[in-house]
């Protein structure tokens, strides 16, 4: 593993405001960079009241225009949402500004509901240009010609890190195909892990971006000082989720002792099911855990999120799990 990174959503908690989500990303950005995270992501989702990470973009901006060093990026940006040009502007504008720290990770999904996802393109096309839109936002990131019809400015010539995102086959093979750097969001839907970094690293076609394969896994991480306590701020995740799961979003629930009082034992295990790879308790727990995982897959990377809804809770586990992970990486590259 050579680095480990941070994905956030800015979430919303119960009793609280966008403002001070947001706010509260920049301090989480802020930490991240003290404790030796690699990237730290944003992710697009729209129409979700306890997310407030929907202009990502704006947001990737305002965490680096307070932070210094860590890498800054989408974790990602749905491009069916976009046409390929405004996002490479977006990214080269945020790419000139701060330059050799910006990404760019690039999912398939709407990101939100259908009714909302009919809101953001306004004409829902038929076709799934996914892989065309990529290869055309590549283009536009690189050197144009003088006489070129159409090009990204700011944008061209930056040459922006593109990353492709997926929880199936589909963006595994994609990514292997075009020869680019593949996250598996395995932190929601982990059900094709396994057979998504197998396949991605299989058919692998080097490329001028990659010589080869790099794959990142995300992961849950729920750190504190007892495993009693990590389990109940977990209960927050749990609850939104089960809320997601049955159309009921909503802010980011307070966390409860009594978890199976709240959601029923059908959705429970869908719940359970979706959110099982992470690492949840105290320091030893997680340490454990998130050994097993990276022995187990292997990859390039891994990527932590997790959302608490006591804010210095989360500071608290997210500088646990840097610890953790400091620790495991220098000792498997020892």
């Amino acid at each position: 593993m050579h680095h480990f990174s941070l994905l956030d959503l800015s979430p919303v908690p119960e009793g609280s405001s966008t403002a001070q989500a947001l706010a509260n990303t920049v301090e989480l950005a802020q930490l991240a960079e003290a404790s030796g995270y690699h990237r730290f992501w944003l992710a697009e989702h729209h129409n979700m009241p306890g997310i407030a990470s929907a202009a990502t973009p704006i947001v990737i901006g305002h965490v680096a225009g307070a932070t210094k060093t860590i890498r800054l990026g989408a974790g990602g940006i749905m491009l069916p949402n976009h046409s390929p040009l405004v996002v490479a502007e977006q990214f080269g504008t945020l790419e000139t500004l701060y330059p050799g720290r910006i990404d760019l990770g690039l999912g398939r999904a709407p990101g939100t509901d259908m009714a909302t996802a009919r809101a953001l393109r306004r004409h829902m096309a038929p076709e799934d240009s996914f892989p065309q839109d990529v290869v055309e936002l590549i283009g536009y990131f690189d050197a144009a010609p003088e006489e070129a019809a159409v090009r990204a400015i700011p944008g061209e010539g930056t040459q922006v890190p593109v990353w492709i995102l997926g929880s199936s086959l589909y963006g595994a093979q994609l990514a292997a195909y075009l020869g680019l750097p593949y996250a598996f969001a395995s932190h929601f839907a982990p059900a094709m892990l396994e057979d998504a970094l197998a396949t991605y690293r299989a058919t692998f076609r080097p490329s001028r971006f990659l010589a080869r394969p790099y794959a990142m896994m995300a992961a849950g991480v729920c750190a504190a000082e007892t495993d009693a306590e990590a389990q109940v701020l977990r209960t927050s995740q749990m609850l939104a989720f089960a809320r997601l799961r049955t159309g009921k979003p909503g802010k980011l629930p307070r966390p409860v002792t009594d978890i199976d009082a709240h959601i029923p034992p059908q959705v429970r295990a869908g719940v359970d099911a979706a959110l099982s790879v992470a690492a949840v308790g105290s320091r030893a727990t997680i340490r454990r855990e998130l050994s097993a995982m990276i022995d187990r897959y292997q990859p390039d990377e891994l990527m932590v999120t997790g959302m608490i809804h006591d804010h210095s809770a989360r500071l608290r586990s997210f500088a646990i799990a840097a610890e953790v992970l400091g620790e495991l990486s220098q000792a498997k590259a020892a």
